[in-house]
């Protein structure tokens, strides 16, 4: 990806250098399960799936740090890049695109849906319209899923954006509406449905981006798609349970997470991302 030398946003709340107590997901099976789940690329309350501990990582080297540094600069061109390709389709729509604020945080952080920890992977919180990343997360992706490469973390950024997107479209609301009224097998169904919408707008964002500038260079959408075939509901739970269980999906299979990503790639058309009434799902 192409991305040094370009504008970074300024909408980004740095909270790296804060320090304090971290949050620590709970031990034993239990803790294994949510840990597992939370790490399919945000889209949930945290406040629902952990529990306070201490968890506080060593302080960085003066190497470690100028990594973490240049992750940052880099995420914060991806948000840019998101701003001006969501500004653009939204004045198509006679609409105005409402930016949100992307934190940095480093082990634990307090968000208006509650608290959020580098073990929950990066997650959107639409009580604050704020993206929530601990840049560690990078390397969560090229060492534990296998999915190296900058624009992989582009993906991610740009997925959770797409539930900011889908917030703006009054699709969070609906969706935090139905929850109290359904099972929480029905709900995980349409909950599937959102995550996968996320990944479709996250392909739009793609198409447009190269469109408008060459931010995208060759291998950049392999990497996105390897991504999305790593976190997989189906590939994390035969991993880490051994089985599958598609009653506890929440974000899709990895052949779904790749599908929509690609359509929203080659389509660059919001109107074809109606995952909630997509046949077979």
């Amino acid at each position: 990806m192409l991305w040094q030398g370009r504008r970074q946003s300024s909408n980004v709340d740095d909270r790296r250098g804060m320090g304090g107590k971290g949050i620590a997901i709970g031990g034993g099976l239990i803790g294994l399960v949510v840990y597992i789940v939370n790490m399919l690329l945000g889209g949930g309350d945290p406040s629902q799936l952990q529990q306070p501990g201490l968890s506080q990582s060593a302080p960085m080297s003066t190497e470690e740090k100028a990594v973490d540094d240049e992750r940052a600069a880099m995420v914060k061109v991806v948000l840019a890049e998101t701003e001006d390709v969501w500004d653009k389709i939204f004045e198509q729509q006679g609409a105005t695109y409402k930016k949100p604020t992307l934190v940095l945080f480093r082990d634990g952080v307090e968000s208006a849906c509650g608290a959020g920890s580098s073990a929950s992977g990066p997650f959107y919180c639409p009580a604050d319209q704020s993206v929530y990343i601990d840049l560690s997360f990078y390397e969560e992706l090229q060492g534990r899923f296998r999915a190296p490469g900058d624009f992989t973390m582009a993906y991610v950024v740009a997925h959770e954006v797409g539930h900011h997107v889908q917030n703006l479209m009054g699709i969070s609301s609906k969706m935090q509406e139905m929850r109290s009224r359904m099972s929480e097998t029905e709900y995980n169904r349409y909950s599937v449905m959102q995550e996968l919408q996320a990944d479709f707008f996250a392909g739009v964002w793609a198409h447009h981006a190269q469109a408008m500038d060459t931010l995208l260079e060759a291998g950049d959408i392999e990497e996105a798609l390897n991504a999305a075939n790593a976190i997989g509901d189906d590939r994390l739970q035969r991993e880490s349970q051994g089985r599958v269980v598609p009653d506890a999906f929440t974000h899709g299979t990895s052949a779904q997470r790749m599908y929509w990503f690609k359509k929203g790639w080659e389509t660059g058309d919001i109107k074809q991302g109606d995952t909630f009434n997509a046949p077979n799902l």
